[in-house]
């Protein structure tokens, strides 16, 4: 299990520096924007990422 862990979390890392290679100037915009909002907000959408991705894993496992 720890193993598919670390594969998971490389993934992530791999999906996230290619959003950064393949689109800087947007990933700059979206950073900007993200920095207007209210942190609750930003806590709130958090919490409904790390939900639907638990329910998503459920449903792939």
């Amino acid at each position: 299990m720890p193993k598919e862990i670390w594969v998971a979390l490389c993934l992530v890392v791999v999906f996230e520096g290619l959003l950064l290679f393949a689109a800087p100037q947007a990933w700059q915009r979206m950073a900007q924007e993200l920095s207007q909002i209210d942190p609750g907000r930003l806590r709130a959408g958090g919490g409904i990422a790390v939900i639907v991705g638990l329910l998503l894993l459920q449903l792939a496992l």
